[in-house]
């Protein structure tokens, strides 16, 4: 694949110079797999370029013709000679139509500003052109892309539209040699906010004279003067220089008042752990979700923020290493996201789903069966979604992936991974699926899952996930980077938590309710006299059957102080209190036998967050009670699942419970019936299909 990379004109490529359009492609460029194939095309007189493979495009100046149509002239020619196969225009939409019909080019168009800022994209004629005459398009934000479909009343899923962001380096930062040192780094004018926060660091210096301040830029259109003997002025610097600099900085300040499209400046800051403000503008607040964030920005506010973390060190530290450890956006990881693209974009021949309408696929479903555990484990959320893909007349190959491992572990091959990924490709290429569904298959690599999508470039590829990821519960660490450690190439992650509640940021992730199936949730228990009151059960792992020597658990304790406050509940408990774990059809009869089910999940509740318990607790028709804070009551009324608040009020209610007994049974039958008519194996199935794929469904989901 040959790449040719066209910059905007007069922009300087050189590492001394070099502007935000230049780093991207430059850092981007020497990281990419295409490394060798990539020519940048630009103009500039300047040395120590950015990329090796680079051609100078040289003009005569001339008085009554555009140097910018006459370097676009050029940059045609050149081409002709060496033809590529994808042209990536950055930040010139105007460039597209002199370009569009001199090859056969795919062609992609990069913006690092605002569209509606741009000749070439600032009227809705011209954007409409753009849609119609080039194969994708990229933006640096969001909010950059929102602003491009202003006034744009046509479904975003027609067209090739990605959002990238800029990329910086990321290295080990020693937080012991901060230094009490804040930073600005940019124009030194009022778009910047320049003239903010020099009142505002005034005020700061004269305060705190402990503290200084370094700044790095220049302006000569305006005159901003600010002086103090803790504050220096260090004029255009390298942005190598800056970036060794910023290891030192403990705050970075960045207070546009201009709609910012990205804010590479906070990117970097970040980067080297500099505790972060910035202004709610533009693309800014997209940059890190670790800073404070000024709403109604003037000098006063700019004052209190850097302030706050002057005296406060436990937060400003806080700021600093959430804001470094959250930090993704390498140049690694951004290159890579590009190169998907370049491979999509190459060898895509027709849009799979043309007219926004969900054809029978071929899914390729890899998760833990539990083959080797001979039926014991049938009634897992695998099979469940399984299921419902099967029912909506999909064709599926399902993969128990941790069974492979298990059958496969020999002396060159000790974990038995690299079998099972062996085994996944030779799977792929011979079933050819449209759909890749992982579910907490993390030994399956990162490498496999990048060589199946440059073997089928129309793949999609996601995953499901189902253990607790709240920074207060169990496995925390872990469970946050198995999720994380392939979202990057990966369309999709679907969460038993809603996302927005995580303290860390998943791209493209959404809350997806444990499935109910009606082929495995067949009780009816409020139909019935049953002799126990409350049945509870605990797994702790299919392998270890009981919790380990010297730990405790939560749910263990709740249960605990129920039974010693109120004897007279009649518990059937399993999982604890010596009494082992039950499995397989021996758990169904069990839970034949109780009237009541306690959903107790591990660590604090978190919003949506829930075990698959709940379903074979309501699913099977037993009255469920669940911790209010889990936000259930969301979806489910008091008529339907019951709440609580604390240890008190759950044994109070379950004593009502217990009394009123056809009340019980009608709550019970009414949350079944909503269950799995509402979160059922097929929707839910449905869901992950159609939002992986980016296309509209014909069924309401009411979690949304």
């Amino acid at each position: 694949m040959k790449i040719a990379i066209l910059l905007p004109y007069k922009e300087n490529f050189s590492s001394n110079y070099a502007g935000a359009v230049s780093l991207f492609v430059g850092d981007t460029s020497k990281n990419s797999i295409y490394n060798k194939n990539i020519t940048v095309y630009g103009n500039t007189e300047y040395k120590n370029l950015l990329s090796k493979n680079y051609v100078n495009i040289k003009l005569t100046k001339k008085i009554l013709k555009s140097n910018s149509k006459t370097f676009v002239n050029e940059f045609i020619n050149n081409i002709r000679k060496n033809p590529s196969d994808i042209i990536e225009i950055h930040n010139r939409p105007n460039y597209v139509k002199y370009i569009k019909n001199t090859t056969k080019s795919k062609i992609t168009l990069f913006f690092h500003n605002d569209p509606l800022q741009m000749n070439g994209s600032s009227s809705l004629e011209e954007r409409l052109y753009l849609l119609n005459n080039v194969d994708c398009i990229v933006f640096n934000s969001n909010w950059s892309k929102n602003r491009f479909l202003i006034n744009i009343d046509i479904p975003q899923n027609k067209f090739n539209f990605h959002v990238i962001y800029q990329s910086a380096s990321k290295i080990k930062v020693n937080f012991n040699n901060k230094k009490k040192i804040i930073s600005f780094v940019g124009k030194l004018n009022t778009a910047k906010g320049y003239d903010l926060f020099g009142k505002a660091i005034l005020k700061i210096l004269n305060k705190f004279p402990e503290w200084r301040s370094v700044v790095f830029g220049d302006e000569p259109r305006e005159k901003l003067y600010f002086k103090h003997k803790n504050l220096k002025i260090m004029g255009f610097k390298s942005h190598k220089y800056i970036l060794k600099y910023l290891e030192k900085v403990s705050i970075s300040v960045i207070c546009s008042r201009w709609e910012e499209p990205f804010g590479r400046t906070s990117l970097e800051a970040a980067s080297r752990g500099s505790a972060i403000i910035i202004s709610n503008r533009g693309g800014l607040p997209e940059t890190t979700n670790h800073a404070i964030k000024i709403e109604n920005l003037n000098a006063d506010s700019v004052y209190n923020s850097i302030e706050s973390l002057i005296q406060n060190k436990i937060k400003r530290i806080s700021y600093q290493k959430k804001a470094y450890s959250d930090f993704k956006y390498t140049h690694k990881y951004i290159s890579n996201k590009i190169d998907l693209l370049r491979k999509s974009l190459i060898n895509k021949a027709n849009i799979l789903f043309p007219y926004n309408k969900l054809r029978s696929l071929k899914i390729m479903h890899i998760t833990n069966f539990n083959e080797k555990h001979n039926g014991r484990l049938q009634y897992n959320t695998g099979r469940r979604i399984n299921n419902g893909f099967i029912r909506l007349g999909h064709n599926v190959l399902q993969i128990s992936d941790r069974d492979i491992i298990a059958n496969s572990k020999n002396i060159r091959d000790i974990k038995g991974s690299k079998s099972l990924n062996n085994k996944i490709l030779e799977n792929e290429k011979n079933f050819k699926p449209d759909i890749l569904v992982l579910g907490h298959a993390d030994s399956v690599a990162k490498s496999t899952l990048i060589e199946v999508k440059e073997r089928n470039p129309n793949l999609k590829i996601c995953q499901w996930f189902l253990d607790p990821v709240s920074k207060f519960g169990p496995d925390y660490t872990k469970n946050k980077n198995r999720v994380l450690d392939k979202s990057n190439i990966i369309d999709a992650t679907f969460l038993t938590t809603d996302p927005k509640s995580l303290s860390f940021k998943i791209d493209n992730s959404f809350f997806m309710p444990n499935p109910a199936d009606k082929s495995f949730e067949t009780l009816e228990n409020y139909n019935f006299d049953c002799p126990y009151d409350v049945f509870f059960a605990m797994s702790h792992g299919v392998h270890r059957g009981e919790l380990k020597a010297g730990k405790t658990d939560n749910r263990e304790l709740i249960i605990n102080k129920i039974l010693e406050k109120e004897t007279s509940i009649k518990f059937d408990i399993y999982g604890m209190r010596n009494i082992q774990p039950i499995w397989g059809n021996s758990f169904i009869e069990k839970i034949s036998q109780s009237k009541m089910g306690l959903n107790l999940s591990r660590g604090e509740p978190l919003k949506y967050y829930s075990s698959d318990r709940i379903v074979q607790l309501m699913g099977n028709g037993l009255l469920t009670f669940i911790d209010n804070k889990t936000m259930y009551s969301d979806f489910f009324n008091k008529k339907e699942l019951i709440t609580y608040s604390n240890i008190n009020d759950l044994t109070e209610k379950i004593l009502k419970y217990k009394k009123y007994d056809k009340l019980r049974k009608l709550i019970a039958k009414n949350g079944k019936v909503k269950y799995l008519k509402f979160f059922n194996s097929d929707l839910v199935a449905d869901y992950i299909l159609t939002k992986t794929l980016d296309i509209k469904s014909k069924n309401k989901f009411i979690w949304l």
